[in-house]
């Protein structure tokens, strides 16, 4: 059977460093271990696979040769490397690990060996995620704003300086674990010793226990206040979109590393302008005969007012488009545009003046549409304007 690349079967990269070579050989190791894996002939080929592969790319001088030259430059070298024909080579290769020696990577791995460095936890935690909404007016989105928020949230102790102790004496050293944090429990297999390591749950984890709390946070190294903080918005958000500020969440645990403050942006509803992504639209009613004679009007915008020219014979319904004027795109130099919707206003109430107006203007020849060469339906218009409107 053809051998699988190595990089490929520890599933890391060809620019791995040492660190993470020995990482990716932990987790296979753990994966396929026989112990886990009892009469899984696929699994201990893998471990038996993964062990070979680690023994390579873990000694320099192996590494190099097989970079160049693949499974067959290892095969030129002295002795030769054919890889592993059983379970026992492999347990056989690391016999220090479980007879005690050290300098493997199983010594880390299973706990073996005295010269193996202490994987005790800090008492440290990072402190949690804050989330907050901010509403923004539709001129705030269009032009940018600076917001001030008041954040109630957790915040270091002062007194403790977040250690949560009362002092800087009131530590010792777990007496359940001896300092290491760690608990181990040792067993043997035919394939040799095995330590289990857990947490201790006396010190957490930590080696270190507090004697003397923090009469102000009472051990969390942390109390709750408010803070002031200014967050600056690009024009063009949208509501959904989230502004991340690092180190402004919850302060950390016994002097952890604080979370993050995230800002969710909403939208208010408008009076005047509706959103259609970084269009804007506003809706202008008109009076029919503004509509049928024409007239220059100022409209509101986001960023003032604006003249629009409504030409003789406009129909309800007629879009007029300023280029520009809308929500600009995030991150941006370009802009929506105003969409102005055309409608054309009906009254619902009428004097008998005007009623009498508008049958005498219903009986004109072709009143819809309006002939534009008919002088006299115009002149009309001009008159009954100022009675209507």
């Amino acid at each position: 059977m053809e051998k699988r690349d190595y990089y490929e079967v520890l599933e890391i990269d060809r620019n791995a460093t040492s660190q993470d070579i020995k990482a990716s050989y932990r987790k296979m190791a753990m994966k396929y271990h026989p112990d886990r894996n009892p009469d899984n002939q696929e699994a201990e080929d893998k471990f038996k696979e993964a062990a070979e592969a680690y023994e390579v790319l873990n000694d320099p001088q192996k590494k190099s040769r097989y970079d160049q030259f693949g499974h067959e430059g290892l095969r030129s070298m002295g002795g030769g490397h054919s890889g592993f024909s059983n379970i026992e080579d492999i347990f056989s290769a690391f016999s220090d690990v479980f007879s005690g020696g050290g300098g493997s990577i199983f010594d880390d791995f299973f706990g073996g060996g005295g010269n193996r460095r202490s994987s005790r936890r800090s008492m440290a935690q990072r402190g949690s995620d804050l989330r907050v909404r901010i509403p923004l007016t539709l001129g705030e989105i269009a032009k940018g704003v600076e917001k001030t928020l008041k954040v109630k949230k957790s915040v270091v102790c002062d007194d403790c300086n977040g250690t949560g102790a009362a002092n800087r004496d009131a530590f010792q050293k777990c007496n359940v674990c001896g300092g290491t944090g760690q608990i181990r429990n040792v067993s043997r297999s035919m394939f040799g010793q095995f330590v289990n390591i857990a947490e201790c749950s006396n010190c957490s984890g930590t080696g270190q226990i507090i004697t003397e709390t923090c009469h102000s946070c009472h051990g969390q190294g942390r109390v709750q206040n408010e803070e002031k903080i200014t967050v600056n918005i690009p024009a063009g958000v949208e509501a959904g979109n989230y502004i991340p500020i690092r180190g402004r969440g919850n302060a950390g645990y016994r002097g952890g590393d604080p979370g993050d403050l995230i800002v969710v942006i909403d939208e208010k509803e408008h009076d005047l302008f509706e959103r259609s992504e970084n269009d804007v639209i506003y809706q202008l009613r008109i009076s029919y005969p503004d509509a049928a004679l024409g007239r220059d009007l100022e409209v509101p915008t986001l960023f003032g007012t604006e003249s629009i020219k409504i030409e003789a014979g406009t129909q309800p319904g007629t879009v007029i488009t300023l280029r520009d004027k809308g929500i600009p795109y995030l991150n941006s130099y370009r802009k929506g545009d105003q969409k102005i919707l055309i409608n054309v206003y009906v009254p619902k109430k009428l004097s008998s003046k005007e009623k009498a107006t508008l049958k005498e203007l219903a009986v004109s020849e072709n009143i819809c549409p309006l002939r534009k060469d008919n002088k006299k339906e115009k002149d009309f218009f001009e008159k009954v304007k100022d009675v209507f409107f």
